[in-house]
């Protein structure tokens, strides 16, 4: 949706009934037409905070990996289980979303998300055994998985004429908590003691922080995009000009009725796209769970590779903000995935040549490359028309690509046990470019899933 920064929504006064026992959603109280602005920015201030918690629990692992192995007593295997976590998360919770956003509103799943994110945290340094970690570990991660499938949703739902904006915005965000946990991690640990819980459990404070804004939006049950209102809640009828017209106003309007007619496991760009989507989430969780013990096994100090690790992530500070805004500019986002492309084969021949050498290359360029997580998030939004085609094909792409994604980091623990090196580990990492930049190409293309479902 390129032209999606430059169109205005309007509220009719003339909308559907609500029913006298449903108080207004509080979006629509009083005499106001639109959003209040205060909510607005609250909205706003709630995505930051909660984009800033959905990477932390994974990089702040990774920093501390090879501590949590002595500690926890892990092989190299079972490590490897503990990187394949998040993706298998992802994949299976972040299918229960949409669902979820229907029955409590998106607005209440989110605040929960945040709180079990807060709850995992906390427990799982301090329960004592390797399942126990791992099932703490996936109770944070079940918060991680459906914020993650809801951020695109909220966003459509509430700044329908600033997409562009306010995906770049929250993916900032994102890349910004993934590289401040990968960067203060292991020092925050030696303020404390050395004590590896302790480094691990801080970031709880900052996901409890992140439910306070949502917690206004616990009651609202306003529907999300292509899904339909509850029997005691207003159904606002929207006019938006131009192509959010479309979308926003189809959303809201969509009826049980609607929902069967797109079937998205028919289109060529939704399975291109949920390809590409899991092909980057397995670089994204292979690099954030392995390469500061790439750079550490390399002679590279604990608190050095920590840092590397939070360069590669904090390239997605600035990058996350622009690649947004040039892909809606673009017809087709192809160049842009064979670019980035080529910016993670690069660094994974850096890596395999010259890991501690040239270290600090290698760290931008694999920043340059985890960039494909905004352009994907943005693709979501441009191979859609409706609301209802945004729900489903986040929903898709991301539950699909989280599932592709699960063997990556667990073959690379394997490969790395067995073989005893890095050198085929790497190997698979830059082998794994190509089909990312040819799922990447078939995804960019200038079509929509409704065209093809």
């Amino acid at each position: 949706m390129p032209d999606d920064e430059t169109q205005t929504q309007t509220l009719n006064r003339g909308g559907a009934a609500r029913t006298p026992a449903g108080p207004p959603p509080p979006q629509l109280s009083g005499a106001a037409e639109a959003p209040a602005p205060w909510l607005l920015r609250l909205i706003a201030v709630g995505l930051v905070l909660a984009a800033l918690n959905l990477r932390p629990a994974i990089t702040s692992l990774g920093a501390l990996l090879e501590e949590v192995r002595e500690g926890l007593h892990m092989s190299g295997s079972v490590a490897g289980v503990l990187t394949s976590v998040p993706p298998l998360c992802f994949a299976v919770f972040g299918v229960m979303a949409p669902r979820l956003a229907r029955r409590f509103g998106a607005g209440a799943v989110v605040c929960a998300g945040m709180a079990a994110i807060a709850a995992g945290l906390v427990i799982r340094p301090y329960i004592g055994s390797t399942a126990g970690f791992l099932a703490a570990s996936a109770l944070a991660l079940m918060g991680i998985a459906v914020s993650n499938i809801l951020m695109p949703v909220i966003v459509k739902r509430w700044f329908p004429d600033r997409v562009g904006t306010m995906t770049g915005l929250y993916s900032m965000a994102l890349a910004l908590g993934t590289a401040l946990a990968a960067a203060v991690t292991v020092p925050l640990t030696g303020a404390m003691g050395g004590n590896w819980q302790s480094g691990l459990a801080v970031w709880a404070g900052l996901a409890a922080l992140a439910v306070l804004p949502w917690i206004v939006l616990v009651r609202d049950r306003t529907p999300a995009p292509g899904q339909t209102a509850p029997a005691r809640s207003a159904a606002p009828s929207v006019s938006v000009s131009g192509r959010a017209a479309g979308a926003s106003g189809q959303a809201f309007a969509s009826g049980p009725a609607e929902a069967p007619a797109l079937r998205i496991t028919r289109s060529r760009t939704a399975w291109g796209l949920a390809c590409f989507f899991g092909l980057q989430a397995t670089a994204a969780y292979i690099t954030m769970g392995w390469m500061p013990q790439i750079f550490r096994d390399a002679g590279v100090s604990a608190g050095t590779a920590g840092v590397l690790l939070a360069v590669t992530m904090a390239m997605g500070v600035p990058l996350a903000f622009v690649i947004p805004r040039v892909a809606a500019r673009l017809k087709q986002q192809g160049p842009i995935v064979v670019v980035l492309g080529l910016c993670g084969l690069i660094g994974y021949g850096g890596l395999y040549l010259a890991p501690a050498a040239g270290a600090w290359a290698w760290a931008l360029l694999l920043g340059v490359a985890n960039c494909a997580f905004p352009l994907a998030l943005t693709m979501i939004g441009m191979r859609t028309r409706t609301g209802a085609g945004v729900v489903r094909l986040s929903a898709f792409a991301q539950s699909t690509g989280y599932l592709l994604s699960i063997p990556g980091p667990l073959l690379v623990g394997v490969l790395y046990q067995h073989s005893g090196g890095w050198g085929l580990p790497i190997a698979l990492m830059a082998g794994l470019m190509i089909p990312q930049m040819v799922a990447g190409v078939l995804a960019g293309r200038d079509r929509t899933i409704e065209d093809e479902c």
